[in-house]
């Protein structure tokens, strides 16, 4: 079954993607959606794995267990090899429903922007986007803004789409595909061994 009704992909490290994520779009989301429906909305984020918990497997079974994946693009998004995994996972299911014509095509993977979008690459280029990057203020006192406002709007336009696409996700199957990268491998000792 559906554990999470979205899984927000994100690249981890460095830049300011990271903090705006969770200080303004992932709290704006949750709540612009607990409005919205009447079920209680579970949106995996990987601050949700416990500390102790193992994180690829954790992550792995909560992408498996999405109905929707939101992408928050920035050109190293898609260097990232994790990032890339997820993006690919979502479009093997939507190729998957597509074949046996369940789930209008594209409709699995809703793509936002965060910043410069012109160095994507082509596969990223052939969907539609919901652009934030005039909204991609990372620090919390953004929230005192007027600008924030616009952003706000923006979170409400885009929250009406995702409630009919979350509506329109396919049956939860055991076999969805996942893809992960290949585990790191160990490091060599530093004292040479003898």
């Amino acid at each position: 079954m559906y554990e999470y009704h979205l899984f927000i992909s994100y690249r981890r490290g460095g830049g300011d993607a990271p903090d705006w994520v969770r200080n303004h779009f992932h709290p704006r989301l949750q709540r612009l959606l607990d409005d919205n429906v009447d079920y209680d909305v579970r949106i995996f984020l990987d601050d949700s794995v416990p500390i102790g918990g193992k994180w690829p497997q954790e992550v792995r079974d909560a992408l498996q267990r999405t109905r929707i994946l939101i992408p928050v693009c920035s050109p190293k998004y898609f260097r990232d090899e994790w990032c890339l995994a997820e993006w690919h996972t979502m479009a093997k299911r939507e190729e998957l429903v597509g074949r046996d014509g369940s789930v209008k095509a594209g409709r699995l993977i809703y793509p936002v922007i965060f910043s410069d979008s012109e160095n994507f690459p082509n596969y990223a280029h052939e969907r539609r986007m919901r652009s934030f990057r005039s909204w991609n203020q990372p620090h919390p006192q953004y929230q005192n803004t007027d600008e924030y406002l616009d952003f706000n709007r923006e979170m409400e336009r885009m929250v009406q789409e995702l409630v009919e696409i979350i509506d329109q996700a396919p049956r939860w199957r055991p076999d969805w595909p996942v893809e992960t990268p290949p585990p790191d491998q160990p490091k060599p000792p530093k004292l040479p061994r003898f």
